[in-house]
């Protein structure tokens, strides 16, 4: 595959219906996205109000990526025998049931049984949501489609996020999750009345034992670096986002108030960075993008973590494009990884890589947990060290990220269509 023929193909407008399934699964990762960060803000709250300490608030965050990852393991062997959309229903409705659960939770135990049943079920709709963008568009289109994707994260930070700290400040910190569930029931009915079938892959003959799909998925050798790209890609959110609220409220000196004003205005931004950053990387190349938006965030990342007491018009700054470093490598990798696994492993290779990333997620937040504490004066501790941690991770992710691309340089040369069929 030459570099002109993976990435620099005249970018195919997408259709009427391939911008409504673009706009409804960006709908679904932004239920799934803001369910999991809603925990980081609510963090200054919950950990008072439940009288617990960081660490265990750490265990909250890792209870759910540790069941979402082993959801998606057994769900990857089965994810390639059913119509995509009635798997995407099956765990979108198990989702929304249990984030009730959460919001009605009364205790630090409960909610910690909560959020693994939320796990179970939200851990998997990102895979499907992947496999649908991989059928659905082509590999000249995935770079736009998984930016329009990634936009749910912006949005939920633009809506979700000052919306649910509002709730929070104005009654306590269950109603953000009760408001979800409420506009949660609302996407499921989209799904159900709007999606068509999802089932091209069902035509082509598979595997009959489901343990051994998986197997196979597993050990093909090829998916190894994407797998491993993927779990040091997942370690930078899971390890910053959890104690940044405490971070910003307590080292920086922000107001508690403020948050929601962040959020809203880095959400604005990223709003409209994520489709830049996935037609740059569908024009440009995936790759080049991904190294440049790895560059961005090593230096925003040790800006960030090593902030003292500053105006928060530089800390909003400083936030906005460490964002833009995120986006600028998740989107061109996603895009990338789509065309590492071919249809009939398509469903199982995105469970375990969405697996793989809650468990190296889960792990992240556990030893994040253990490496920051509160000081005498109040101040979160080692914030810092965990930043250096991100940093050697992201470095390691773009090598085992350019090993990635030349996987598929050379797939492409020896079998050109690949290079269309993604």
């Amino acid at each position: 595959m030459t570099s002109t023929t993976l990435h620099k193909a005249a970018p195919a407008k997408f259709t009427g219906y391939q911008s409504f399934v673009a706009g409804l699964l960006a709908a679904l990762q932004f239920a799934v996205i803001l369910d999991f960060m809603i925990m980081s803000p609510l963090g200054a709250l919950i950990m008072p109000a439940l009288q617990i300490r960081p660490r265990q608030f750490g265990m909250v965050g890792s209870a759910y990526a540790f069941s979402a990852g082993l959801s998606g393991l057994l769900t990857a062997g089965f994810a390639d025998r059913f119509d995509r959309k009635k798997l995407l229903l099956f765990f979108y409705t198990g989702f929304v049931l249990a984030t009730l659960w959460c919001g009605l939770a009364p205790t630090y135990e409960m909610l910690l049984v909560a959020r693994v049943v939320t796990g179970i079920f939200g851990g998997v709709i990102g895979s499907v949501v992947m496999a649908i963008a991989a059928d659905l568009f082509s590999a000249e289109q995935r770079g736009r489609v998984m930016g329009v994707i990634q936009t749910a994260f912006a949005a939920s930070q633009v809506l979700g996020l000052p919306v649910g700290l509002y709730l929070a400040s104005r009654w306590n910190w269950h109603a953000p999750f009760l408001a979800m569930v409420l506009v949660g029931g609302l996407g499921g009915l989209v799904i159900v009345l709007g999606m068509k079938p999802v089932a091209d892959h069902l035509r082509i003959p598979q595997e009959k034992s489901a343990f051994m799909h998986l197997w196979h998925t597993v050990v093909e050798p090829r998916y190894l670096m994407a797998f491993a790209t993927t779990a040091l890609l997942t370690t930078g959110g899971f390890m910053l986002m959890p104690f940044s609220s405490a971070f910003i409220v307590n080292n920086v000196g922000i107001a508690m108030e403020r948050l929601p004003t962040i959020y809203l205005i880095t959400g604005v931004f990223t709003i409209f960075v994520g489709p830049l950053v996935g037609r740059a990387a569908d024009t440009w190349g995936k790759l080049p993008v991904f190294l440049v938006g790895s560059a961005l965030t090593i230096a925003m990342v040790l800006v960030y973590t090593h902030l003292a007491a500053v105006p928060f018009w530089l800390l909003v700054a400083v936030n906005v494009v460490l964002f833009v470093g995120i986006f600028s490598r998740l989107i061109p990798f996603q895009a990338m990884s789509s065309m590492v696994s071919q249809a009939t492993q398509r469903g199982a290779y995105n469970a375990i890589s969405a697996a793989i990333q809650q468990l190296a997620g889960g792990l992240a937040s556990l030893v994040a947990g253990h490496i920051v504490s509160f000081g005498a004066d109040g101040k979160l501790q080692n914030y810092g060290v965990i930043g250096y941690v991100v940093v050697g991770s992201t470095l390691t992710a773009a090598f085992l990220a350019w090993r990635v691309h030349q996987g598929l340089q050379l797939r492409s040369a020896a079998n050109p269509s690949l290079a269309q069929a993604g």
